[in-house]
């Protein structure tokens, strides 16, 4: 990055943000609509287990955008304990799984607490414990990482953000709009949960962590919008999956020559919920089919090896290409490796299922046959 590059910040509009509306308002449009959708069909399969899945999964995905690999079980247990589902088979928890932990919760319940910079620092602290090896020395630095405050005057590895002496005026500015915007009626809440995004990420207020507490705020600006809806999808997860074009819209819109206009990130930003949403009503589908599914064949006698193949297509059926079954169906070959039996057994035991209506024959024929979930 060229440190000579001048930077949204040094704009006279620095944070008179601008937008198209004829391309926002739409947008702006199709997301209510879709969230609608996702409430509607949530309301039919309502899931304590799938709202720690997805906060679980915003987690994950929230450390795995800066590269960092987190213990899942350990988190899981974590989230599982604060939101009083503990048990004696919980694994492990740490410092770490912890702090995460808290700070994505108290975002989420307590998103109606003003934010201020001592609430920061704390999500800072729950980021970086001190048992954390980040917290002495951080990958790009010889200098101690600082935990809990401000960045200091040393050059930053982000270099889009304001210098220090300016950062905290900056931040002050921004906690004030974040604060006010709640109850600002001509803003719309997801117009402002995409700003917050943006105007925090740039300020870079941290040594480390920026991008995860941008984040944990966007989700509590998404909770202070909607809090019927924020777990129900995981936004995290969907920058993820695009986190090279996440940074560089981020860049593009921080340069000097933006002008303030956040167009183009806010249309990448209204994608990415799209996507998020739509995962979401994805895995909603599927666990409404399996409900469905087994509400009709709870008595048909099938064996421990059939209900295994079963459970595996029906994570397939319902995902559209993606998760853990076999999307395209599954062979007799295959049913033979995931039921662990014979070749003699896996085709009497799809015979079985045929009759008992459970799948049905995809185009096709020989050994080139393949079955899926009737429906």
């Amino acid at each position: 990055m060229n440190f000579t590059e001048r930077w949204i910040w040094q704009s006279p509009s620095w944070t008179d943000f601008q937008w198209q509306d004829e391309l926002i308002l739409p947008r702006l449009r199709d997301t209510r609509l879709k969230l609608g959708i996702l409430l509607g069909k949530a309301s039919l399969n309502t899931c304590t287990e799938q709202s720690l899945d997805n906060l679980l999964a915003n987690i994950i995905a929230s450390s795995a955008i800066e590269d960092e690999q987190l213990n899942v079980e350990s988190v899981r247990s974590s989230l599982a304990k604060h939101l009083g589902l503990s048990s004696d088979q919980l694994y492990p928890t740490s410092d770490r799984s912890e702090g995460l932990a808290a700070m994505m919760l108290d975002a989420l319940q307590n998103q109606h607490a003003p934010l201020t910079t001592p609430r920061l620092f704390q999500w800072h602290e729950w980021l970086f414990p001190s048992s954390f090896p980040s917290r002495r020395e951080d990958e790009w630095s010889s200098q101690t990482l600082i935990v809990g405050k401000l960045r200091g005057d040393e050059p930053m590895q982000v270099v889009s953000g304001p210098p220090r002496d300016q950062l905290e005026q900056e931040l002050d500015k921004f906690i004030t709009w974040f604060n006010q915007s709640c109850q600002q009626t001509d803003l719309d809440p997801l117009l402002r949960a995409a700003i917050t995004h943006f105007w925090f990420v740039t300020l870079h207020p941290f040594d480390d962590g920026n991008g995860r507490i941008t984040r944990a705020l966007t989700d509590m600006a998404l909770a202070q919008a909607d809090s019927q809806s924020i777990r129900l999808y995981a936004m995290s997860v969907a920058i993820l999956e695009n986190r090279k074009s996440y940074y560089q819209i981020l860049e593009n819109c921080q340069s000097f020559d933006s002008a303030s206009d956040l167009t183009p990130w806010l249309l990448w930003f209204f994608d990415t919920l799209d996507a998020s949403l739509n995962n979401a009503m994805n895995i909603i589908d599927g666990t409404l089919l399996k409900t469905q599914f087994w509400q009709r064949h709870h008595d048909s006698g099938l064996s421990i090896e059939q209900v295994k193949v079963l459970n595996r297509l029906l994570d397939g059926a319902g995902i559209e290409g993606k998760g853990r079954g076999f999307v395209d169906g599954i062979s007799a070959s295959q049913y033979q490796k995931v039921a662990k039996v014979s070749k003699a057994t896996a085709t009497r035991h799809l015979a079985d299922l045929l009759e008992k209506g459970c799948i049905e024959k995809l185009p096709g024929g020989g050994r080139s046959t393949r079955y899926c979930i009737k429906p």
